[in-house]
């Protein structure tokens, strides 16, 4: 079972993408914040957790979902949003605060939502699975035949929302998705030190249902799992937690002294990069050429530039709005 051509070419630019918009962010989120650090100064103000590395999770999975699935994604969602196909100046615009933002500047990173391609996101740990799990029972229950995906880090999968929200999905056959991304850490806490499986996938057994587990950030192996996983969904046969070993590049945070990792360590994640050994594959296929691969990247990475300009030429809520679009008790 094989990827299309332009499967692989979409994924190679999404990645790409994803990873240019997050380091242009790494940039953006300094600004105003130096030489003393203050999380709260700024452009872009508050806490900022970027995905660079971890993009194999988001493109393998989102290359078989439509506009009409669900998903709901974490505090580290951008991999998420981007490949969902989100509102890419909207969404700037609201990690900056802006009226142009997805919510009018109030939600911040950890709370994009974007119903025009069903992608919504939270800060609380493990909070996005019950949604997940609603979303699908939402859809079975109109006949629609779609799918929702719960993105969570390894730590979440510790957590009750997990079990719960994953047993009643399997007593009601739903077609739900958990991906996990194992980054190595909850925060600072290495894996080994707080789960008591090797791979989280190893737990579907124990509500029924399948388990797919995903080595070594691979954005082929993540396509090929996820495509088993949909059909499944959409067969009607039950959810799938699929486990990918990923890498976070960066600290849990940005601001992270990231004391807690091992000397050298990002480094050697660096050398093992999904998006260099994707376009390699590509090459070494004939499936294009330097220069396509180079017209595809200048693309997208304008797409980005003129987000972040849009961004900053957007006008900040004026005070009056904070009493707006509040749910208020009568």
């Amino acid at each position: 079972m094989g990827v299309p051509k332009e499967k692989l070419l979409w994924m190679y630019e999404m990645m790409v993408k994803i990873r240019y918009f997050e380091e242009t962010m790494e940039k953006v989120y300094m600004e105003g914040k130096t030489p003393a650090f203050n999380i709260g100064a700024g452009t872009v103000p508050g806490e900022m957790h970027l995905a660079n590395g971890q993009e194999p999770a988001a493109v393998g999975i989102c290359a078989h979902l439509t506009d009409d699935d669900t998903i709901a994604s974490p505090h580290r969602p951008h991999h998420h949003a981007i490949a969902k196909g989100i509102d890419l100046n909207r969404m700037t615009a609201e990690m900056f605060g802006k009226v142009t933002g997805l919510s009018k500047g109030k939600g911040g990173h950890m709370h994009l939502f974007d119903p025009d391609v069903k992608f919504a996101c939270s800060g609380i740990v493990g909070a996005g699975i019950p949604q997940a799990v609603g979303a699908a029972l939402a859809g079975k229950k109109r006949g629609q035949n779609n799918v929702a995906v719960a993105f969570i880090g390894e730590g979440a999968a510790n957590s009750g929302a997990f079990h719960e929200a994953l047993n009643l999905a399997a007593v009601w056959k739903l077609p739900v998705i958990v991906v996990v991304e194992d980054n190595q850490y909850g925060i600072s806490v290495p894996k080994e030190k707080a789960t008591a499986v090797a791979s989280n996938d190893l737990r579907a057994p124990a509500y029924g249902i399948v388990g797919e587990y995903v080595k070594d950030n691979d954005p082929i192996e993540m396509y090929k799992a996820s495509e088993k996983a949909v059909e499944r969904a959409r067969k009607g046969e039950g959810p799938t937690i699929i486990e990918i070993e990923t890498y976070r590049f960066l600290g849990h945070f940005q601001g992270d002294a990231e004391m807690y990792r091992p000397e050298n360590e990002t480094a050697e994640l660096r050398e093992k990069d999904a998006i260099i050994r994707l376009k390699a594959h590509i090459l070494d296929e004939g499936l294009a050429t330097e220069e396509a691969l180079a017209e595809r990247v200048k693309v997208v990475k304008q797409l980005v530039d003129e987000a972040y300009q849009f961004a900053r030429d957007s006008e900040y809520p004026s005070p009056e709005s904070a009493l707006e679009d509040l749910f208020v008790q009568q």
